[in-house]
Parts: structure tokens; C-alpha cells; sequence
């Protein structure tokens, strides 16, 4: 196949929409549990006043000097404040539950961005990654799935000519490479940077890690930093992992098993250390390599189901005509 063959067939057909439209719920519901988790304390931690956490006036220092953006930053009044944070928490709650569309998962970023540089002493590392990765989920059919789509948006959706509709998978599958080249990129230089560590490559950097304070879990941790073997395992697992990602993103018949890995490698981060919005943001982007056995799994599951309205029919009623069964739908191919 010729060079501009592959480009064709590449721009004429959508990739991993399962999985990008698991990657929106998941970053939505991060935001979410990030804006109820703090939402008690938020006046002392993201409040316009002097007697916060932050002082606004040395917040407004922070923001100069790194010559960002916050929409916190626009007023002092309390009333606004209020009117900001609850507006990002709608959302927040509106990108997890698939309604507004791009626009509004755009305003969702714009808040959260605002947020973080409010008060980044909070952040867990997952932060950055969010704001990387949500400007390339806007060229993505991201709310293909998972989604509560109104007549109103399928209307304007309609109206759209052609030739911009057109351009619409393109946009897709270069969304789709991107978040796929920078979830590589984050995997392999954090590999790399700890290749250079004493403690990685001695094989005891897990002990270290587990030991401080902020991210023990009391009962647990101990019982991994006391042995020997589990120590070493772990570390020098680690390293390999994190190097050899990409490779085996690369290789068809062993991404999803990188990806099932990676998945497991930040749900033990979770749960020992207690970064649980960092873990479920790099969940959420490898599902982009998990989309065709997230659909075929999908797909299974629908097909479960409908067996099972028709036995329910069927012991109901002594039996199911052909001409009335439900159609079991397919799995889109990923």
C-alpha cells in the first residue's frame, strides 16, 4: 500500500472512540471528586481573601511572575468566588456525565486551570497531565459514548457543512495520536530520570518512597518495605515498565497487556500512597490503547443482556417469536 494510501485509509476512519470517551469521563470525574473533596475548606484554600492559605495579593505575585491565568485572579468578592467554584463543579459533573459537549469540556478545563493556580500546593502531579491532555481531547469524538446527547445538539450538529464535518476524523485520530505520543513521552523520561537515581538502581527506592509520611498507608506500607525481595521487585519493576512502555504500545499484539499493566501500576499507587487523582488521570488516558477490547467487552455485555430479556420473556410468556426479538448490537470495530 502506497504512502498516500495509508494516509487515507488513516483520516477515513475513526480510532479508539471508546476509549477517548472513557478518557472524558474519567478526567471529568477526577475534577469533580477534586472539587467536592475540597469544597468544605474552600474559602481557606482557593478564597479571594488575605487570610487564606494563599493571600490573594501574593497569588496575584505567583500568577505575574509565571505570567499565567486564573479567572480567580478577576475579583476579590466573595460572591464571585462562590459563583466560580460552583460553576466549575457543574462542569465537572456535566463532562463526566457527557452533556454540553466540547465546549463546555473546554470551559471545564478553563476552570480547573484556574483552580490549580489558585492553590497548585494541592496538585498530585495528575494536574499537568489533565491540562496536556484535554486541549487534544477537543479534537476528539470523545462524546461518542458514555454520553446524554439532547435533540438541540444533534440539531446544530446537522447544520454543520459538510466540508467542516469532513475534517472531523482527521481531527479525531491526530487528538487520539497525540494523548498516545504524550502518555509514551511521560512514561519513558520518567523512566529514564529514575535510571539515574543511586536508590533505582541499587533496587531499594521503593523503601525510601514508602517510608514518608504523606504517602504511607498505615498497616500496609510496612509490610512491603519490611521485605527484602518485594523491595527489589518492585523498584527495578518499576524502572523496566516505565522504559519499556512505549515498545510495547508499539506492538499491537502487546498493547493491551501495556496498557492492563499501566492500569495496575497506578491503582497500586492509589491505594499505597494515596494519589488517587494522579492514578485516575493515567488511568484515563491509557485507555486509549484499551478501546477495541473495551468495545468488544461492551459489546459482550449487550449481548448478555439481551439474552437475558429474552429468557426472562421467555419463561414469562412460553416463548419468544423471531420476528420480535430485540437485535443484539455490535461492537463498533476499534
Amino acid at each position: 500500500m502506497s504512502l498516500l494510501k495509508k494516509i487515507d485509509a488513516w483520516a477515513s476512519r475513526p480510532v479508539a472512540v471508546l476509549g477517548v470517551s472513557g478518557t472524558r469521563v474519567l478526567l471529568g470525574f477526577v475534577g469533580l471528586m477534586f472539587y467536592v473533596s475540597q469544597y468544605g475548606d474552600r474559602h481557606y484554600l482557593f478564597g479571594p481573601g488575605n487570610d487564606t492559605l494563599l493571600p490573594h495579593q501574593a497569588f496575584l505575585d505567583e500568577l505575574k511572575a509565571s505570567g499565567s491565568f486564573s479567572i480567580y485572579a478577576w475579583s476579590t468578592s466573595p460572591i464571585t468566588f462562590e459563583v466560580f467554584y460552583h460553576l466549575g463543579v457543574i462542569a465537572a459533573l456535566a463532562v463526566t456525565l457527557g452533556i454540553g459537549g466540547r465546549p463546555v469540556l473546554a470551559v471545564h478545563g478553563i476552570f480547573l486551570w484556574s483552580l490549580y493556580q489558585r492553590q497548585s500546593a494541592l496538585m498530585d502531579g495528575g494536574d499537568n497531565l489533565m491540562q496536556l491532555v484535554i486541549p487534544m481531547l477537543l479534537l476528539t469524538r470523545c462524546y461518542d459514548h458514555f454520553s446524554l446527547r439532547s435533540p438541540l445538539g444533534q440539531r446544530v450538529t446537522q447544520r454543520i457543512p459538510e466540508a467542516v464535518r469532513a475534517t472531523g476524523i482527521p481531527l479525531h485520530n491526530l487528538g487520539v495520536t497525540a494523548i498516545a505520543v504524550q502518555m509514551c513521552l511521560v512514561y519513558m523520561v520518567s523512566g529514564l530520570y529514575k535510571v539515574q537515581g543511586q536508590s533505582w538502581q541499587d533496587g531499594t527506592a521503593l523503601f525510601y518512597i514508602m517510608r514518608v509520611p504523606e504517602f504511607e498507608f498505615p498497616g500496609v506500607s510496612e509490610l512491603v518495605y519490611n521485605n527484602e525481595l518485594l523491595v527489589y521487585i518492585g523498584t527495578y519493576a518499576t524502572v523496566i515498565f516505565l522504559v519499556y512502555f512505549p515498545m510495547g504500545v508499539l506492538v499491537p499484539a502487546l498493547r493491551p497487556w501495556a496498557a492492563a499493566a499501566s492500569i495496575c501500576f497506578h491503582v497500586s499507587i492509589g491505594f499505597f500512597m494515596g494519589l488517587t487523582g494522579f492514578a485516575l488521570t493515567m488511568i484515563a488516558c491509557d485507555l486509549v490503547f484499551l478501546s477495541p477490547e473495551l468495545s468488544r467487552a461492551l459489546g459482550a455485555a449487550r449481548k448478555l443482556a439481551a439474552r437475558g430479556r429474552e429468557k426472562t420473556v421467555a419463561n414469562g410468556t412460553g416463548s419468544v417469536p423471531a420476528q420480535s426479538r430485540e437485535p443484539v448490537a455490535a461492537a463498533s470495530p476499534e
